[in-house]
């Protein structure tokens, strides 16, 4: 009986793991036409951050994300205000808010 019960157990766990997954969201991002302005923070993005360390797509944080991860590095990529500005609006134009996002990382 014991033996019979282990061996559906096991072909039940089999069944279930070959299952079919969740499947991811997709997100679609929306692509944004550069205004001079946003140019120029993409120039600064790339030219400043890239010197340290690889460069996120702006899609990857949410805009408070973001706000955080300027004021952090600003110093050390030994930009002022306006350049932080300037590359804060070019990496949050096509960024969406994504609560969902946020509220899983809090749970975690």
């Amino acid at each position: 009986m014991k033996l019979k019960f282990l061996a559906i157990a096991v072909i039940v766990f089999i069944v279930y793991s070959c299952g079919p997954k969740m499947p991811t969201p997709v997100t679609e991002v929306v692509e944004v036409p550069l205004t001079p302005e946003l140019a120029e923070g993409k120039d600064l993005y790339q030219n400043n951050c890239a010197k340290c360390h690889k460069l996120y797509k702006p899609e990857s944080f949410d805009k408070v994300e973001w706000k955080k991860i300027m004021i952090s590095m600003q110093k050390k990529a030994k930009i002022d205000d306006a350049q932080s500005l300037s590359i804060y609006n070019y990496v949050t134009v096509g960024s969406r808010v994504d609560e969902e996002r946020s509220k899983l990382r809090e749970l975690m």
